[in-house]
């Protein structure tokens, strides 16, 4: 049995604004176009995605601070709960994972709060989060030490709480940090339910699955769609047209990668960024097709 998560919102986001990307990102349109998180979701359930994941990856407070938005953390992560709730209703299917993004910066080992205070922080988005939602989605985490805060803050909140680590585009056996995605296994087993990779380039995944395997736990990935991570996205505050999309990586070429993971043992597909509802109905079509159940 398969689970099908859906792709990436935040530049679905975008693409379908049509406004210029900001350091709040998917928050900024979450903001200015109510209802259309909603939109996102519902296609991704239309595609043949078991699970929402919901908009509040960026809903931290340091990415706030300093804005007019710094105000409405609580009243945020409601809005992005009411639109994912709202599709799966409508759906009269599917299921809710909360997501939760790395403190400080995307991809980067080098910033962020240290354990007491990084521990903090994510309980107190897991506590909105976890009445709300199936499963606490832990995503794009960079080093074993976010992945250890996490871990201990959301475990109390009774959900299922999945680690989803990013790994190097070239090599897949490392974290963003460097450090071995096989040390994720013995903290992983401290109570995660499961242990993903995403945001990272498709070719890396086979290895990073590898690794992940050795958790004894469901295992899965999600790959981006960028041509690479670059300098200027890794400084602060950067907006992401400071990356590219990749023209071949289009939903069959994507359904591909995702036929391989699943013959590898994955148990949770889907996809991050630059993927959308078409690449995902493309991943439903052809596991269906290769006699695989999805839910």
């Amino acid at each position: 049995m398969i689970t099908l998560l859906d792709g990436g919102m935040g530049q679905e986001l975008i693409a379908r604004s049509g406004d210029a990307p900001t350091p709040l990102w998917a928050t900024q349109v979450m903001i200015d176009h109510p209802g259309l998180v909603q939109a996102i979701h519902a296609d991704y359930f239309a595609a043949g995605a078991s699970m929402a994941t919901t908009n509040t990856y960026a809903l931290h407070r340091d990415r706030l601070a300093g804005t007019p938005a710094a105000a409405q953390f609580a009243a945020l992560h409601a809005q992005a709960l009411a639109e994912a709730r709202a599709a799966r209703d409508a759906a009269g299917r599917g299921r809710i994972a909360g997501s939760i993004g790395p403190l400080g910066a995307s991809y980067r080992a080098d910033v962020g709060p240290a354990h007491k205070a990084a521990t903090r922080l994510y309980a107190e988005i897991a506590a909105i989060l976890a009445p709300q939602v199936d499963v606490i989605l832990g995503e794009t985490i960079a080093t074993l030490a976010q992945a250890r805060a996490l871990l201990e803050a959301a475990l109390p909140m009774g959900r299922p709480v999945w680690l989803s680590v990013t790994v190097d585009d070239r090599d897949g056996t490392r974290l963003r940090s460097g450090e071995p995605v096989a040390d994720l296994a013995g903290l992983a087993r401290d109570g995660a339910s499961a242990v993903l990779a995403n945001c990272s380039a498709p070719e890396a995944m086979a290895a990073a699955l590898e690794a992940l395997s050795a958790a004894n736990l469901p295992y899965g990935c999600y790959a981006n769609g960028f041509q690479q991570i670059t300098d200027d996205f890794l400084k602060d505050r950067p907006t992401v047209d400071a990356l590219s999309a990749r023209p071949e990586m289009v939903p069959e070429l994507y359904a591909d990668f995702a036929e391989h993971w699943v013959r590898q043992g994955a148990t949770i597909i889907g996809g991050c960024c630059e993927t959308t509802p078409a690449h995902i109905a493309a991943i439903a079509r052809r596991l269906t097709d290769r006699g695989y159940a999805l839910t």
